[in-house]
């Protein structure tokens, strides 16, 4: 069904929408004419997001929200609420990067990226789905990533995240389904964006593996935004936009054995890395 046709308030509220892929999701939803809450963390970002938002021909809000503080997202929602008297969509697409060999990543860097890429997801489904709920509507976006599908090395932080993100949207979209109320989860590969800016890793060629991930990537966040909003439409669990994502969705569901088979073994003789074109780190060993 088309989306302003299911939802004609058009209401959605996006977090991380200051940046990225948020940005870009709040400016296709703009193009559409709806009512764009901008919920970031960094207020500046935002209002730059609402700039764009209102000369694209969405109405934005800007709301300073750290989506690690469940008290935020409440607040978030009774000013869409005072606001549009309502809402129609919630994107959970706040998150960072990280990286490391498993034993070396420190215990306050699992807090840090499960505090801001899991309980951030956690936090705003509690706060938002009585209100679908009540409506008896509504429809709910998370962003995760093909990396909780993949599960490739030296990313287990960032995997484990991901992967209950997945898991936890998967639970929702039969828990809500008798409340007319939509899930969907975004797996996206690499892309275009700046999830660089706070990535993080106790080891320098980890960030350079990722930065060489990024630049041969030729999605863009706009191509992934116009994914996600036509998934909505489609009412599809799963958003796996990229030819490269969907083959290693389908590979580890049909194949799971031979998939980590061959997944170590790229691993372990260095493929991955003459792709790239790093030096092989020998401790890994």
């Amino acid at each position: 069904m088309d989306i302003n046709k299911r939802f004609p308030e058009k209401r959605v509220i996006i977090t991380g929408a200051g940046s990225g892929l948020g940005r870009a999701l709040a400016l296709e939803f703009a193009a559409m004419n709806w009512n764009i809450a901008i919920a970031d963390i960094d207020r500046e970002r935002a209002r730059e997001t609402e700039a764009l938002v209102d000369r694209r021909g969405g109405a934005g809000l800007v709301i300073e929200c750290d989506v690690t503080k469940p008290a935020d997202l409440v607040r978030a929602l009774e000013m869409v609420k005072k606001k549009w008297k309502g809402v129609d969509v919630l994107v959970n697409n706040a998150g960072v990067a990280a990286a490391g060999y498993f034993e070396k990543i420190p215990l306050d860097r699992w807090d840090w990226i499960i505090d801001i890429n899991l309980k951030s997801i956690i936090h705003g489904c509690r706060a938002f789905i009585p209100q679908f709920k009540k409506q008896r509507s509504g429809y709910i976006v998370n962003v995760a990533s093909n990396a909780g599908i993949t599960c490739l090395p030296e990313m287990g932080s960032y995997n484990v995240t991901k992967a209950a993100v997945i898991s936890a949207s998967e639970t929702l979209r039969t828990e809500l389904s008798p409340g007319n109320i939509g899930v969907s989860v975004a797996c996206p590969t690499f892309f275009r964006t700046n999830l660089m800016d706070r990535f993080t890793s106790p080891d320098e060629r980890q960030r350079h593996m990722a930065e060489k991930f990024f630049e041969k990537s030729r999605m863009t966040a706009e191509k992934i935004a116009r994914h996600i909003i036509r998934s909505i439409e489609q009412n599809r669990l799963y958003v796996i936009t990229q030819k490269d994502g969907k083959f290693t969705w389908w590979a580890k569901r049909h194949f799971p054995e031979s998939y980590f088979a061959v997944s170590s073994y790229i691993y372990r003789k260095g493929l991955m890395e003459k792709y790239l074109g790093i030096t092989p780190d020998q401790s890994r060993a």
